[in-house]
């Protein structure tokens, strides 16, 4: 799922691109705003976020993944590139959250 929706913009390392597309390898923001980050995958992102004391003003549109989609990119993210996450993300979770 990752190398189909997100690779272009994270790249296959997860460091992202500069000013442009926010890092998900040790990601501060990812890592503290959980909830949130299953909201971008579900619904989209628009407007400020600040990652790794870096602000990215960009749009990420709605990927239109499932929720069982957007619960294995989380945990694939949440585990990756330094990154590590006390638990899994739920298909429930997911399912759970709205804009």
């Amino acid at each position: 799922m990752y190398t189909n929706f997100c690779v272009n913009c994270h790249l296959l390392n997860g460091k992202g691109v500069p000013k442009t597309s926010p890092p998900l390898a040790m990601s501060d923001y990812l890592m503290n705003n959980i909830e949130e980050s299953i909201k971008g995958l579900k619904f989209g992102i628009s407007g400020e976020i600040s990652v790794n004391h870096e602000v990215y003003n960009n749009v990420m549109t709605v990927q239109g993944l499932s929720n069982d989609e957007i619960t294995d990119v989380m945990n694939y993210i949440l585990h990756s590139w330094g990154n590590s996450h006390d638990k899994l993300i739920t298909e429930e979770e997911v399912s759970g959250i709205e804009p």
